[in-house]
């Protein structure tokens, strides 16, 4: 069973209007080589679904986001997405803002399949004044009211992991692998870029097969692409590249995106995109971020 695709591949499989989760945090292991395939394609009016680092950006400032759920969209030391926050002052997109727990159970939701789920997170807060569309409910067992956050289905997930095989085995070397396995199972289809694909065998150890957090039958396609979590990080191979999200943080100050874009992504594959930053062996020399 081989699901090796292209990028290209991939985000031809994706089409106008769809609900897209992107799995990774903040400046923390995005599927970024997918996010600039999407970005130089014809997509447009997508639901974005996210805890949102430049991945975020890049697309609001590409102009094919509609709507964006999400609970933050940051770069850690730049406390706000520059992109971003250029167009939520502009008004350009339909939000639903909530806390990172609630989209942590509306994904689950999805997963389960069911129509939402109960919590307190929420409650007493603005989240219920800005999202008028979450209801509040009375619980049949007590006098008790609870948020009903709703299911977040996605027709697609997009992932990037250090490790996976033909198959669609994917393994996630690092400290947290997030919430990545949620938005995999609340997909009806989920992409994933890898940093080395490996054969089955490497799962065979113990220390690999403990790395991996979802079945490989919800794996739809897998495509190796080093580097293609940069400028976010992907442990063990490479940190946050601080130096280039400091470039890119000025582009929304002078040139705007259309000049990041035409010098970093624009008519280049992903290798010329990495050779402008010196190669994929100058990614892999970014320290791994510690905390």
């Amino acid at each position: 069973m081989n699901k090796v695709k292209t990028t290209a591949q991939m985000v031809a499989e994706l089409s106008d209007g769809m609900t897209i989760g992107i799995g990774g945090w903040g400046p923390r292991r995005k599927p970024m080589a997918l996010i600039r395939e999407i970005i130089k394609s014809d997509l447009k009016d997508l639901t974005i679904v996210a805890y949102g680092g430049a991945d975020v950006g890049m697309l609001c400032a590409a102009g094919k986001v509609k709507k964006l759920i999400f609970a933050f969209v940051s770069l850690d030391f730049i406390p706000l997405e520059p992109f971003f926050r250029k167009a939520r002052e502009h008004g350009e997109l339909e939000l639903m803002e909530i806390d990172e727990g609630m989209l942590l159970l509306g994904l689950r939701a999805a997963a389960w399949g069911c129509p939402y789920i109960p919590t307190q997170v929420g409650l007493g807060t603005d989240v219920l004044t800005h999202n008028p569309d979450i209801q509040v409910i009375d619980s049949p067992y007590d006098d008790k009211e609870w948020v009903a956050m709703p299911a977040l289905k996605l027709d697609a997930a997009l992932v990037h992991v250090d490790h996976a095989d033909e198959r669609g085995v994917c393994q996630i070397s690092g400290p947290d692998h997030y919430l990545d396995d949620w938005f995999v199972r609340a997909a009806n289809k989920s992409y994933v870029t890898c940093d080395k694909l490996v054969s089955s065998d490497h799962f065979y150890d113990r220390t690999a097969a403990d790395k991996v957090f979802w079945e490989r039958s919800l794996t739809t396609a897998v495509s190796e692409v080093p580097g293609g979590a940069h400028p976010s990080s992907c442990p063990p191979f490479y940190g946050i590249d601080n130096k280039h999200l400091l470039q890119y943080n000025k582009y929304a100050k002078e040139g705007g995106f259309s000049a990041y874009f035409d010098e970093f992504i624009n008519n280049k594959s992903e290798q010329e995109y990495q050779a402008k930053l010196g190669g994929i062996d100058a990614i892999r020399q970014i320290p791994n971020t510690s905390y």
